[in-house]
């Protein structure tokens, strides 16, 4: 007589490692987004005031009202991601591959702003910048989501985090040793503007495509197309992601004022605008450095214990900046650079958290939701982005700033550049580590649910197959 045998669970093999190709493809995906963001929050404030001829005060409210659109755009954007599937190329990478070059040219029409007149210009400026931040939407959401597609390990979960920072610095060193030398205000900057985006928009198309065909989405997705409501079961109750999207708010405000002001930093108050070009040098150093450190740090002391970390660091650095005299330009200088290894550390780790958040939508609702759960964090980004940018322009105004970069600026304009440049980020960094302090999801918590989700998978796996041998007899 033949004993009944107990089903064989099928225990969940251990993921292959990513190959090196596709953490290349992955950076230069990013390198790619900030041929046009890194361009904007850099200059386009600049270009704005020096070059346009745009009040500090009408580009601070250009800034955040385009910025808020585009963040509310985010979420539909999500919900189109994850309406999505391709057999071939998944969720996406069609994405990345159909909406690259359109974004790409908007950057174009951004910088590119014809003599139209007062109003005339403002709704060129208007216009182009808002076309420009949905087009970026449609190509970061899904990057962005990629990232959580493609393995479900911490460490290389760090690494893609790393590659994208690495994508993301190398821009912006390039921007800041080669063009932001050239803004001294003396000489028309407009053909310079549009011939950089025009260079940026064939190498961008060059750099997404590589992203689009050296990545893969390897994670197991149960439901291809998901649902408005098992969008919304996903976000309900995700606290990990809802704190995340809080301090990340607050973290970027705080790092968009530091982007959209620093040049007037270096130019107006420490009068030594070279050191911008070393600033950004330096920045590559520390990029690699911290990249190649990163998966240690993040095994020995944990993604949020270096996220809070990195935001002390922040804060520390803004307030040497907006303390330091003007004489002592290297003290100021080590303020800046403290800064910059604040916003660096979290830009590596904000998306491996980000990432993590998935999973835990995923444990309690069973349903695996990329699209919308990067689209809320990206929402929340964006606004802080907004916020952060306008606050910046804001300062400007509130201390006279004087439009056109030539002349020397009053003392009360640059105290407004230092409030824009130290006070604000030191602020709302301190505000960001304050909320982290209360996220929930460590790495050892996230280890458990990826493994409950996997020990779950494999039991319905195992019924669905005895229902199938049950139906055959």
């Amino acid at each position: 007589m033949n004993m009944p045998t107990e089903p064989n669970t099928i225990a969940p093999s251990a993921p292959a490692p990513l190959p090196k190709r596709s953490f290349i493809g992955y950076g230069a995906g990013d390198a790619a987004n900030n041929l046009a963001f890194t361009t904007a929050t850099m200059f386009l404030l600049l270009y704005y005031t020096d070059v346009v001829g745009i009040s500090a005060a009408a580009a601070g409210t250009l800034l955040l009202v385009v910025r808020i659109f585009d963040a509310f755009f985010d979420v539909f954007a999500g919900r189109m991601v994850d309406k999505t599937y391709h057999k071939k190329l998944g969720k996406f990478r069609p994405f990345i591959m159909f909406g690259s070059v359109p974004l790409l040219l908007l950057s174009v029409a951004t910088f590119s702003i014809p003599a139209l007149g007062e109003s005339g210009t403002l709704i060129w400026a208007y216009a182009s910048y808002t076309l420009l931040g949905l087009a970026y939407s449609f190509v970061n959401i899904p990057y962005g989501s990629l990232a959580g597609a493609m393995t479900q390990v911490s460490t290389e979960r760090a690494k893609l985090a790393s590659a994208r920072t690495i994508g993301a610095v190398a821009v912006g060193s390039f921007l800041g040793i080669f063009i932001a030398p050239l803004m001294t205000g003396s000489t028309d900057l407009q053909p310079l503007f549009t011939t950089l985006t025009v260079i940026f928009a064939v190498v961008g198309t060059g750099l997404y495509m590589l992203t689009v065909f050296t990545t893969k989405e390897r994670v197991v997705r149960e439901v291809p197309k998901v649902s408005m409501k098992q969008s919304m079961s996903t976000l309900k109750g995700n606290k990990p992601l809802l704190l995340l999207c809080i301090s990340s708010f607050l973290f970027l405000t705080g790092q968009l004022a530091i982007s959209s002001i620093q040049i007037y930093y270096f130019r107006d108050v420490l009068n030594a605008l070279p050191l911008y070009a070393l600033m950004s040098t330096i920045n590559i150093f520390l990029t690699f450095g911290l990249a190649a450190v990163m998966p240690r740090l993040v095994k020995a002391v944990g993604k949020k214990n270096l996220y809070l970390a990195a935001a002390a660091l922040m804060a520390t650095g803004g307030l040497i900046v907006f303390f330091a005299p003007a004489n002592l330009v290297w003290f100021a200088f080590t303020g800046v650079m403290v800064t910059q290894v604040g916003v660096l550390l979290v830009s590596m780790l904000v998306w491996a958290l980000e990432a993590d958040t998935v999973e835990y939508g995923e444990w309690r609702t069973g349903v695996r939701s990329e699209g919308i759960t990067y689209a809320l964090f990206s929402f929340t980004r964006k606004t802080g982005q907004a916020v952060g940018g306008a606050l910046a322009a804001y300062a400007l105004a509130w201390g006279g700033y004087v439009s056109g970069g030539g002349g020397a600026q009053t003392e009360h304009a640059l105290l407004g550049i230092r409030a824009g440049s130290g006070l604000l980020p030191m602020v709302f960094a301190v505000l960001a580590l304050v909320v982290m302090i209360a996220y929930p999801l460590t790495d050892a918590k996230h280890k458990e649910i990826v493994a409950d989700i996997e020990r779950k998978r494999s039991e319905r796996l195992t019924a669905a197959l005895l229902e199938r041998e049950n139906l055959e007899r």
